[in-house]
């Protein structure tokens, strides 16, 4: 299907994601106010992504936030978020980083790339269950945080009370 502006492909059902990907859509507007990216929950109909782009597979697109081009092509991972990062108005002065070629290699798109991949692996400790399971060296992190939950609760939140009201005593 053509389209005139990139397609954020986000999953609707993780917290993570929806919440980024609504972030995006607070910031991805012209001076004019027309949208500068367009996005789109992928939603559990395999042929309603495959309506979209007949390479898109829809375990993938969970997995891994995708973004389609006017022109057909996909953008995957940090490639992903360097282009939405193009395309918001806010941040296009940064993007121009991920294009400098340094010897042939592109080290701030390759930086991007790593922050991404951590982040994918990581989303299960932020309470997203359906964008996958996270690499093997997530294992004893994700045994730690499940046994701090056992022994002290899922939303357990450090209390920090400002210096002003404390009591008078001396430290």
């Amino acid at each position: 299907m053509p389209q005139s502006k990139p397609l954020l492909l986000f999953d609707g059902e993780c917290g993570v994601c929806r919440h980024i990907a609504h972030w995006v859509q607070s910031l991805a507007h012209s001076k004019s106010g027309e949208p500068t990216l367009l996005e789109k929950p992928i939603g559990d109909n395999p042929e309603a992504l495959r309506l979209l782009n007949p390479a898109l597979d829809i375990w993938e697109a969970y997995e891994t936030i995708h973004i389609l081009m006017p022109d057909g092509s996909m953008k995957l991972g940090g490639e992903a978020v360097a282009e939405v990062l193009r395309n918001l108005p806010q941040t296009k002065w940064l993007a121009q980083s991920f294009n400098i070629h340094v010897f042939g290699r592109r080290p701030f798109q390759a930086l991007m790339n790593f922050a991404y991949a951590i982040l994918a692996d990581v989303r299960p400790l932020f309470g997203c269950e359906s964008c996958g399971a996270g690499g093997a060296w997530m294992k004893p992190i994700r045994w730690m945080v499940k046994r701090r939950n056992l022994l002290f609760g899922k939303n357990l939140a450090p209390h920090f009370t400002p210096r002003a009201k404390r009591s008078s005593a001396v430290y």
